[in-house]
């Protein structure tokens, strides 16, 4: 089957920004705020009725929501912070930030997810964590309620990494998020999550305390007192979120329920067409969980060889799959960290991240679909 490549690139995901993204922010920008301000403020208090979450800290990236999550808990030298081993870099860096050890754990080689009975192997022979940090990947949550109660049994603290998963639900229908079974979550607002800020993150958490900590380390350590005083009354960071941030992230919230409909209806067209041949014998779907906020959609090959001669296919017409993601400790700065994790490696082996975002359109789709067939067919 002869395939010239696509006119155009289509990528593996990107923002969406309409004119009202645009008037929100050219509006922040003629107001009196556009460093941190009420749209911050406002921002916050939608996220937590979004996710149910009683508080919620935005600040500059995901990572240092990551960041902050760990300062906040105490988690410092000495302890050790339990990663799965599919996962963003960010996810075990935020622990080195604090001077903690990193340890990985498996996941499941097909879902991509953490699953309980690796953290409790983990747990077993290495019983020390201070905190697990359970990833939610491409959409789909963990088993969180097992998660924390294994955590709560080893005395470890449980910081939900939602950087994939906001607007998705889990198990009994919690939400992601929700810090139900958490003592923190993390959300990210980088242009290919679900919710574009440029640039963000959020730190949501049902603790007071917590709460009021992040807040404090987010701005450099400092407490504000009567009229002109304040006090640093620790080590803090700058890790503010501005007003023009906010307001992009305001407006593209606004739209949240829509953009996960339109990537459920890809989803489905993506399922639909997979039940046919060659599909259906020669690629399995990473996970049809219906609960998901579909980030990604990840497809598995037979082997690593197949999928590298996919992504070469697929970038050659002009279509920029993804592989989400290389397990952690195989890159060169946790090289000297030991770990055994044949889920993660068989994960990472055969998995491809296909194009999915709301602005994708029904004829580029079609096309991504007719290039796999191409290449299967090849």
């Amino acid at each position: 089957m002869k395939l010239d490549p696509y006119p155009s690139v289509i990528p593996y995901g990107r923002q969406w920004i309409d004119d009202a993204d645009i008037a929100a922010v050219v509006a922040t920008l003629r107001s009196d705020f556009v460093a941190q301000g009420p749209k911050v403020d406002a921002f916050e208090a939608a996220l937590c009725e979004l996710t149910g979450a009683r508080h919620a800290i935005a600040v500059s990236s995901g990572t240092a929501a990551l960041h902050l999550s760990c300062l906040g808990l105490g988690v410092g030298p000495k302890d050790c912070g339990l990663v799965p081993a599919i996962t963003f870099a960010a996810t075990a860096n935020c622990l080195r930030y604090v001077g903690a050890e990193v340890s990985f754990c498996d996941v499941d080689p097909r879902s991509g997810l953490v699953s309980p009975t690796s953290v409790s192997q983990h747990l077993e022979s290495k019983p020390a964590a201070k905190v697990l940090m359970p990833v939610s990947y491409s959409g789909s949550v963990p088993d969180l309620a097992s998660l924390s109660e294994l955590a709560t049994k080893a005395g470890a603290f449980v910081v939900e990494d939602a950087a994939h998963s906001i607007g998705a639900s889990y198990g009994d229908g919690s939400r992601s998020a929700s810090c139900a079974h958490s003592d923190a979550a993390i959300l990210s607002f980088h242009p290919v999550k679900h919710v574009c800020a440029g640039e963000g993150g959020a730190v949501l958490t049902n603790d007071e305390t917590l709460a009021r900590r992040v807040r404090r380390l987010r701005t450099h350590g400092i407490e504000r007192g009567e009229l002109w005083a304040y006090d640093q009354v620790e080590l803090g960071y700058h890790y503010r979120m501005t007003d023009l941030q906010a307001a992009l992230g305001l407006s593209q919230l606004s739209c949240l329920g829509e953009f996960i409909a339109r990537r459920r209806t890809l989803v489905e067209r993506y399922l639909s067409a997979f039940k046919e041949a060659p599909f259906r014998s020669r690629i399995e779907v990473a996970t049809t969980d219906p609960q998901s906020s579909h980030h990604l959609f990840v497809i598995h090959f037979a082997d690593e060889a197949e999928r590298r001669a996919a992504y070469a296919f697929f970038h050659r017409h002009n279509v920029r799959v993804q592989v989400h993601y290389m397990p952690v400790y195989q890159h060169s700065y946790y090289e000297n960290v030991a770990a055994e994790c044949p889920g993660a490696e068989a994960f990472y082996a055969t998995c491809l991240s296909l194009p999915l975002y709301p602005l994708l359109r029904d004829e580029e789709q079609a096309f991504v679909i007719r290039c796999l067939k191409a290449f299967l067919e090849s």
